[in-house]
């Protein structure tokens, strides 16, 4: 059984947040699934992972690609993963039910600290899921560095 990890954005931008728990993810051998809204950021976000320079580079591709199932990184707008992932890291929003916080190792569920609409939304997230009983962690970097805030 996994868990939901909340990660509230609040010194650095998802495009600088996002590799860096995406590397954590691949240290743990898991296959990703960067799940999120918009075709069009999905493809921005995609563009930003390849700029991370040989010393940070993270294997992935964009769904809809040919090679989608044998991608250890997959950024989609969908549900359906092709690439089987371990976890999933839903961004902007992305909708993620209890049945997968439950199946997969891992939901990562990261949102813009500086947004209104996005921390209402992921609140109404934690609800929901731990209401369903799965089990969550919220996480800041507030003080300038992660620090867990909750659990349950």
């Amino acid at each position: 059984m996994g868990a939901a990890f909340f990660y509230h954005l609040t010194r650095r931008p998802l495009q600088e947040t996002l590799p860096v728990l995406l590397e954590k993810a691949r240290g743990a051998g898991w296959r990703i699934a960067v799940r999120g809204r918009e075709p069009d950021r999905m493809a921005w976000l995609d563009e930003r992972l390849w700029l991370g320079g040989e010393e940070s580079f993270l294997p992935h591709g964009l769904a809809g690609g040919p090679h989608d199932a044998l991608q250890p990184i997959l950024l989609t707008t969908g549900a359906e993963a092709a690439n089987n992932p371990a976890c999933v890291m839903a961004v902007d929003g992305a909708e993620v039910s209890p049945d997968e916080v439950q199946a997969l190792e891992r939901v990562c569920i990261l949102f813009d600290g500086t947004d209104p609409d996005a921390v209402q939304h992921a609140r109404i997230q934690w609800k929901a899921l731990t209401d369903a009983g799965c089990s969550a962690q919220y996480w800041s970097e507030e003080s300038g560095r992660w620090e867990k805030k909750a659990e349950k």
